[in-house]
Protein backbone atom coordinates (compact mmCIF):
# COMPACT_ATOMS: atom_id res chain seq x y z
CA UNK A 1 0.00 0.00 0.00
CA UNK A 2 1.20 3.52 -0.79
CA UNK A 3 -1.77 5.68 0.26
CA UNK A 4 -5.20 5.46 1.89
CA UNK A 5 -8.00 8.01 2.21
CA UNK A 6 -10.34 8.42 5.16
CA UNK A 7 -14.13 8.17 5.26
CA UNK A 8 -16.65 8.87 8.03
CA UNK A 9 -17.39 5.14 8.10
CA UNK A 10 -13.86 4.66 9.47
CA UNK A 11 -14.71 6.91 12.40
CA UNK A 12 -17.85 4.92 13.10
CA UNK A 13 -16.00 1.59 13.02
CA UNK A 14 -13.05 2.71 15.14
CA UNK A 15 -15.13 4.55 17.73
CA UNK A 16 -17.60 1.68 18.10
CA UNK A 17 -20.50 3.89 17.05
CA UNK A 18 -21.38 1.42 14.27
CA UNK A 19 -21.34 -1.40 16.84
CA UNK A 20 -19.13 -3.80 14.89
CA UNK A 21 -16.88 -6.26 16.71
CA UNK A 22 -13.26 -5.25 17.23
CA UNK A 23 -10.47 -5.65 16.35
CA UNK A 24 -10.63 -4.45 12.74
CA UNK A 25 -8.09 -3.46 10.11
CA UNK A 26 -9.38 0.01 9.17
CA UNK A 27 -9.68 2.02 5.95
CA UNK A 28 -11.35 0.93 2.74
CA UNK A 29 -9.83 3.26 0.12
CA UNK A 30 -6.26 2.63 -0.90
CA UNK A 31 -3.72 2.77 -3.69
CA UNK A 32 -0.73 0.48 -4.02
CA UNK A 33 1.48 -1.59 -6.27
CA UNK A 34 0.89 -5.27 -7.01
CA UNK A 35 3.70 -7.23 -5.36
CA UNK A 36 2.61 -10.76 -6.31
CA UNK A 37 -0.38 -12.57 -7.84
CA UNK A 38 -1.98 -15.92 -7.17
CA UNK A 39 -2.73 -18.76 -9.63
CA UNK A 40 -5.15 -17.88 -12.42
CA UNK A 41 -4.93 -14.10 -11.99
CA UNK A 42 -4.94 -12.46 -15.42
CA UNK A 43 -6.15 -8.87 -15.00
CA UNK A 44 -3.22 -7.47 -13.01
CA UNK A 45 0.51 -8.06 -13.01
CA UNK A 46 3.28 -7.47 -10.48
CA UNK A 47 4.47 -3.89 -10.61
CA UNK A 48 1.09 -2.46 -11.69
CA UNK A 49 -0.48 0.38 -9.73
CA UNK A 50 -4.02 -0.40 -8.58
CA UNK A 51 -6.65 0.85 -6.15
CA UNK A 52 -8.76 -1.21 -3.78
CA UNK A 53 -12.50 -1.32 -4.41
CA UNK A 54 -14.81 -0.79 -1.46
CA UNK A 55 -16.80 -3.94 -2.27
CA UNK A 56 -14.51 -6.82 -3.14
CA UNK A 57 -17.30 -8.91 -4.69
CA UNK A 58 -19.53 -6.41 -6.51
CA UNK A 59 -18.32 -6.57 -10.07
CA UNK A 60 -21.47 -5.47 -11.91
CA UNK A 61 -25.25 -5.50 -11.82
CA UNK A 62 -27.58 -4.71 -8.97
CA UNK A 63 -26.45 -5.01 -5.34
CA UNK A 64 -27.42 -8.03 -3.26
CA UNK A 65 -26.71 -9.36 0.21
CA UNK A 66 -23.56 -11.24 -0.80
CA UNK A 67 -22.06 -8.31 -2.71
CA UNK A 68 -22.70 -5.88 0.12
CA UNK A 69 -21.11 -8.29 2.59
CA UNK A 70 -17.74 -7.90 0.87
CA UNK A 71 -16.85 -4.40 2.10
CA UNK A 72 -13.32 -3.57 3.19
CA UNK A 73 -12.60 -2.50 6.79
CA UNK A 74 -15.67 -4.48 7.85
CA UNK A 75 -16.40 -7.31 7.47
CA UNK A 76 -13.19 -7.79 5.44
CA UNK A 77 -9.83 -6.42 6.63
CA UNK A 78 -9.17 -2.93 5.30
CA UNK A 79 -6.14 -1.37 3.63
CA UNK A 80 -4.55 0.19 6.70
CA UNK A 81 -1.54 -2.11 6.44
CA UNK A 82 1.73 -2.42 4.59
CA UNK A 83 0.65 -5.44 2.52
CA UNK A 84 -2.94 -6.33 1.65
CA UNK A 85 -4.26 -9.50 0.02
CA UNK A 86 -7.21 -8.51 -2.16
CA UNK A 87 -9.41 -10.22 -4.74
CA UNK A 88 -8.56 -9.78 -8.40
CA UNK A 89 -12.00 -8.34 -9.08
CA UNK A 90 -11.66 -6.20 -5.96
CA UNK A 91 -8.97 -4.12 -7.66
CA UNK A 92 -9.06 -1.57 -10.46
CA UNK A 93 -6.77 0.81 -12.29
CA UNK A 94 -7.07 4.53 -11.68
CA UNK A 95 -6.34 7.20 -14.32
CA UNK A 96 -2.61 7.40 -14.92
CA UNK A 97 -2.45 11.18 -14.53
CA UNK A 98 -3.48 10.98 -10.85
CA UNK A 99 -0.97 10.62 -8.03
CA UNK A 100 -1.19 7.68 -5.64
CA UNK A 101 -2.69 10.00 -3.03
CA UNK A 102 -5.33 11.25 -5.47
CA UNK A 103 -6.12 7.74 -6.74
CA UNK A 104 -6.69 6.56 -3.15
CA UNK A 105 -9.66 8.93 -2.82
CA UNK A 106 -11.70 7.37 -5.63
CA UNK A 107 -13.09 3.99 -4.44
CA UNK A 108 -15.64 5.24 -1.87
CA UNK A 109 -16.37 8.98 -1.95
CA UNK A 110 -15.96 9.48 -5.69
CA UNK A 111 -17.89 6.35 -6.63
CA UNK A 112 -20.71 7.22 -4.23
CA UNK A 113 -21.05 10.62 -5.87
CA UNK A 114 -20.86 9.05 -9.33
CA UNK A 115 -23.61 6.51 -8.66
CA UNK A 116 -25.85 9.17 -7.10
CA UNK A 117 -25.56 11.53 -10.06
CA UNK A 118 -24.75 9.49 -13.12
CA UNK A 119 -25.68 5.85 -12.62
CA UNK A 120 -28.94 6.26 -10.68
CA UNK A 121 -29.65 9.98 -10.96
CA UNK A 122 -28.85 10.11 -14.69
CA UNK A 123 -28.55 13.88 -14.51
CA UNK A 124 -28.66 15.82 -17.77
CA UNK A 125 -27.11 19.14 -18.77
CA UNK A 126 -29.11 21.98 -17.26
CA UNK A 127 -30.38 19.97 -14.28
CA UNK A 128 -30.03 21.63 -10.87
CA UNK A 129 -28.18 19.59 -8.26
CA UNK A 130 -27.93 20.45 -4.55
CA UNK A 131 -24.96 19.23 -2.52
CA UNK A 132 -24.70 19.28 1.27
CA UNK A 133 -21.43 20.23 2.92
CA UNK A 134 -17.90 20.13 1.58
CA UNK A 135 -16.70 16.63 2.46
CA UNK A 136 -15.36 14.13 -0.02
CA UNK A 137 -18.66 12.92 -1.52
CA UNK A 138 -20.09 16.42 -1.95
CA UNK A 139 -16.95 17.86 -3.55
CA UNK A 140 -16.69 14.94 -5.97
CA UNK A 141 -20.40 15.39 -6.75
CA UNK A 142 -19.74 19.08 -7.43
CA UNK A 143 -16.96 18.20 -9.87
CA UNK A 144 -19.03 15.51 -11.66
CA UNK A 145 -22.13 17.71 -11.86
CA UNK A 146 -20.14 20.57 -13.36
CA UNK A 147 -18.56 18.21 -15.90
CA UNK A 148 -22.08 17.04 -16.84
CA UNK A 149 -23.25 20.61 -17.45
CA UNK A 150 -25.49 20.84 -14.38
CA UNK A 151 -26.32 23.90 -12.31
CA UNK A 152 -24.88 23.37 -8.84
CA UNK A 153 -25.92 24.67 -5.42
CA UNK A 154 -23.80 23.69 -2.40
CA UNK A 155 -24.19 24.35 1.32
CA UNK A 156 -21.72 24.80 4.17
CA UNK A 157 -21.46 26.57 7.53
CA UNK A 158 -18.15 28.12 6.45
CA UNK A 159 -17.96 31.15 4.16
CA UNK A 160 -14.35 30.37 3.34
CA UNK A 161 -15.28 26.86 2.23
CA UNK A 162 -18.13 28.27 0.14
CA UNK A 163 -15.66 30.64 -1.50
CA UNK A 164 -13.52 27.63 -2.38
CA UNK A 165 -16.60 25.94 -3.87
CA UNK A 166 -17.18 28.96 -6.07
CA UNK A 167 -13.54 28.79 -7.15
CA UNK A 168 -14.18 25.19 -8.22
CA UNK A 169 -17.16 26.38 -10.27
CA UNK A 170 -20.23 26.12 -8.01
CA UNK A 171 -23.01 28.33 -9.36
CA UNK A 172 -24.72 29.11 -6.04
CA UNK A 173 -23.65 28.69 -2.42
CA UNK A 174 -25.68 28.80 0.81
CA UNK A 175 -24.36 29.19 4.35
CA UNK A 176 -26.78 27.02 6.33
CA UNK A 177 -25.68 28.56 9.63
CA UNK A 178 -26.65 32.10 8.64
CA UNK A 179 -29.54 30.79 6.51
CA UNK A 180 -30.91 27.77 8.42
CA UNK A 181 -33.94 27.39 6.12
CA UNK A 182 -31.68 26.60 3.19
CA UNK A 183 -34.40 24.61 1.42
CA UNK A 184 -36.44 27.80 1.02
CA UNK A 185 -33.36 29.50 -0.42
CA UNK A 186 -32.94 26.70 -2.95
CA UNK A 187 -36.57 27.14 -4.03
CA UNK A 188 -36.05 30.90 -4.27
CA UNK A 189 -32.97 30.45 -6.44
CA UNK A 190 -34.57 27.87 -8.73
CA UNK A 191 -38.21 28.90 -8.80
CA UNK A 192 -39.62 25.39 -8.43
CA UNK A 193 -36.90 23.50 -6.56
CA UNK A 194 -33.88 21.43 -7.57
CA UNK A 195 -33.95 18.31 -9.69
CA UNK A 196 -31.78 16.27 -7.33
CA UNK A 197 -30.19 16.49 -3.87
CA UNK A 198 -27.23 14.37 -2.78
CA UNK A 199 -28.16 13.82 0.87
CA UNK A 200 -25.21 13.09 3.17
CA UNK A 201 -26.67 14.30 6.47
CA UNK A 202 -29.46 11.84 7.15
CA UNK A 203 -32.24 12.48 9.63
CA UNK A 204 -31.07 15.98 10.53
CA UNK A 205 -31.23 17.28 6.95
CA UNK A 206 -33.64 14.97 5.13
CA UNK A 207 -36.72 17.12 5.66
CA UNK A 208 -35.03 20.14 4.10
CA UNK A 209 -33.62 18.05 1.25
CA UNK A 210 -37.14 16.88 0.34
CA UNK A 211 -38.39 20.46 0.53
CA UNK A 212 -35.51 21.62 -1.66
CA UNK A 213 -36.40 19.46 -4.67
CA UNK A 214 -39.16 20.15 -7.14
CA UNK A 215 -42.33 18.07 -7.26
CA UNK A 216 -41.24 14.71 -8.59
CA UNK A 217 -37.58 15.40 -7.81
CA UNK A 218 -35.03 12.97 -6.40
CA UNK A 219 -33.15 12.77 -3.12
CA UNK A 220 -30.17 10.41 -3.16
CA UNK A 221 -29.47 9.31 0.43
CA UNK A 222 -25.79 8.40 0.72
CA UNK A 223 -24.95 9.20 4.35
CA UNK A 224 -26.25 9.70 7.87
CA UNK A 225 -23.77 12.14 9.41
CA UNK A 226 -26.47 13.73 11.58
CA UNK A 227 -27.63 10.42 13.04
CA UNK A 228 -31.05 8.83 13.07
CA UNK A 229 -34.51 10.18 13.82
CA UNK A 230 -38.17 10.28 12.92
CA UNK A 231 -39.40 11.54 9.58
CA UNK A 232 -42.82 12.66 8.37
CA UNK A 233 -43.48 10.31 5.46
CA UNK A 234 -46.44 12.43 4.31
CA UNK A 235 -43.97 15.00 2.99
CA UNK A 236 -42.69 12.49 0.44
CA UNK A 237 -46.18 11.46 -0.61
CA UNK A 238 -47.49 14.98 -1.15
CA UNK A 239 -44.47 16.07 -3.21
CA UNK A 240 -44.09 12.83 -5.21
CA UNK A 241 -40.38 12.83 -4.41
CA UNK A 242 -38.22 9.78 -5.07
CA UNK A 243 -36.11 8.91 -2.05
CA UNK A 244 -33.30 6.56 -3.06
CA UNK A 245 -30.65 4.96 -0.86
CA UNK A 246 -27.36 3.85 -2.35
CA UNK A 247 -24.10 2.35 -1.10
CA UNK A 248 -20.89 3.24 -2.99
CA UNK A 249 -21.02 1.15 -6.20
CA UNK A 250 -19.68 -1.66 -8.37
CA UNK A 251 -16.44 -2.26 -10.23
CA UNK A 252 -18.26 -1.62 -13.51
CA UNK A 253 -19.41 1.79 -12.24
CA UNK A 254 -15.88 2.54 -11.09
CA UNK A 255 -14.52 1.90 -14.59
CA UNK A 256 -17.13 4.23 -16.13
CA UNK A 257 -16.29 6.91 -13.57
CA UNK A 258 -12.57 6.65 -14.28
CA UNK A 259 -13.20 7.12 -18.01
CA UNK A 260 -15.04 10.35 -17.24
CA UNK A 261 -12.32 11.50 -14.84
CA UNK A 262 -9.73 10.84 -17.55
CA UNK A 263 -11.73 12.65 -20.22
CA UNK A 264 -12.38 15.74 -18.11
CA UNK A 265 -9.03 15.60 -16.25
CA UNK A 266 -10.82 15.83 -12.89
CA UNK A 267 -8.36 15.97 -10.01
CA UNK A 268 -9.59 14.92 -6.55
CA UNK A 269 -9.54 17.71 -3.97
CA UNK A 270 -7.26 16.72 -1.07
CA UNK A 271 -7.36 18.92 2.00
CA UNK A 272 -4.31 17.48 3.70
CA UNK A 273 -2.00 14.49 3.77
CA UNK A 274 -0.75 12.83 6.96
CA UNK A 275 1.95 10.21 7.40
CA UNK A 276 0.36 6.83 8.16
CA UNK A 277 1.79 7.02 11.67
CA UNK A 278 -0.46 10.04 12.34
CA UNK A 279 -3.70 8.25 11.45
CA UNK A 280 -5.28 9.08 14.81
CA UNK A 281 -4.56 12.79 14.26
CA UNK A 282 -6.08 12.57 10.80
CA UNK A 283 -9.22 10.88 12.14
CA UNK A 284 -9.66 13.56 14.79
CA UNK A 285 -9.37 16.25 12.11
CA UNK A 286 -12.11 14.50 10.12
CA UNK A 287 -14.30 14.24 13.22
CA UNK A 288 -13.99 18.00 13.78
CA UNK A 289 -15.08 18.65 10.20
CA UNK A 290 -12.00 20.71 9.43
CA UNK A 291 -11.43 19.28 5.98
CA UNK A 292 -12.49 20.41 2.51
CA UNK A 293 -12.60 17.39 0.24
CA UNK A 294 -10.51 14.39 1.28
CA UNK A 295 -7.96 13.51 3.96
CA UNK A 296 -5.23 11.07 2.92
CA UNK A 297 -2.66 8.92 4.70
CA UNK A 298 0.73 8.46 3.03
CA UNK A 299 2.28 5.01 3.57
CA UNK A 300 5.54 5.91 1.84
CA UNK A 301 6.87 8.01 4.74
Amino acid sequence: MTAASLNHRDLGLISGRLKRPLPITPFSDGCGVVDAIGPGVTEVEPGERVVSLFFQDWEAGAPDKEKLASALAYPLPGVGREYAILAERGLARAPDFLTDQEAATLPCAALTAWQALMDLGRVRPGATVVLLGTGGVSIFALQFALAAGCRTIITSSSDSKLAECRRLGAHETINYRSNPDWAAEVVRLTGAGADLVVEVGGAGTLEQSVRAVKIGGEVMVVGALTGRGDYNIAQIITTCVTLRGLFVGSREMFSSMCRAIEMHKIRPVIDRVYPWSEASTALRAMERGEHFGKIVLDFSV
